[in-house]
């Protein structure tokens, strides 16, 4: 059976972390391996590869399979392209120096389409949080504008009871005296 080049999963529950290995094509999923080439976090924005890509494309020469997964991954960090290079350089359709010059021109394109993205994420980000900080700011200014209404309604509903118990309290002492002095004639 054929070597193969596939995924190996690793980490936690709804925390997968996976190894890229090389391993025979009867052996388990995360049973043994022949060799292992990188790793591959899909958690993180964008995903996180750490990948040997010289053995990978070495692997392939050999004629290791690689999973339908592991196929992208390996288009996505150059792989294949380097791959196809060399058997181009085999053949003898092109040079060495060609083929390094137009990987090192992809490979330079790549990261500055991945750099452009990650900026593209984090100014997103950014823009979320200040989003969040000015409603945020909005519904404090209205709480407390609320709160002040309300204290201010308290305060002069006090007022209000203090004047009527004072007016009250000025009613009764006027009728007061008015009684008395009708005792003291009689």
């Amino acid at each position: 059976m054929p070597s193969r080049i596939r995924l190996q999963r690793h980490g936690k529950k709804n925390q997968p972390f996976y190894h890229i290995v090389v391993a025979d094509g009867r052996a388990p999923r995360d049973g043994k391996f022949i060799e292992k080439l990188g790793t591959y976090n899909p958690l993180t924005n964008p995903a996180t590869i750490t990948l040997d890509v010289d053995r990978a494309c070495q692997w392939l020469t050999f004629g290791a399979q690689p999973s339908d997964t592991v196929r992208r991954i390996l288009s996505y960090k150059g792989v294949l392209l380097k791959h196809h290079l060399e058997v181009g350089v085999r053949k003898g359709a092109i040079t060495q120096e060609q083929a390094d010059v137009k990987f090192n021109e992809w490979l330079q394109a790549k990261e500055a389409k991945i750099a452009s993205v990650k900026n593209e994420a984090e100014s997103k980000l950014r823009n979320v949080k200040k989003e969040r900080l000015e409603c945020e700011k909005k519904f404090n200014e209205t709480k407390a504008a609320a709160v002040a209404a309300k204290r201010k309604a308290a305060a002069e509903a006090e007022a209000a009871a203090k004047a009527a118990a004072e007016a009250e309290a000025a009613v009764e002492n006027s009728e007061a005296p008015a009684e008395e002095a009708p005792a003291a004639e009689a």
